[in-house]
């Protein structure tokens, strides 16, 4: 299962806007994508309310995961949202 530790780089963390991007993008996947806190337990990506409920501060360290068919891909494409500060 391809795995990835990212940094949340936007200043709100994965809240609201910067959430609603990574959500729509998660979603648009072919596989289902999870996303954790270091150490915590993961939730489904897909999903703003489930992004919100994480509590991923702006210097956390989030851990993104998929399995199946293009889960690397997967994988890639929303650390690299979450890596990006979407406030600027």
């Amino acid at each position: 299962m391809p795995e990835r530790r990212v940094t949340v780089a936007s200043k709100v963390g994965l809240h609201a806007r910067p959430a609603a991007l990574v959500a729509k993008a998660a979603a648009a996947q072919p596989v289902a994508v999870s996303i954790a806190k270091n150490g915590g337990a993961p939730v489904a990506a897909g999903s703003v309310l489930n992004l919100m409920a994480l509590g991923a501060a702006f210097g956390d360290e989030v851990v993104i995961t998929a399995e199946g068919e293009g889960a690397q891909a997967a994988v890639d494409a929303i650390a690299e949202l979450v890596a990006t500060d979407h406030d600027a």
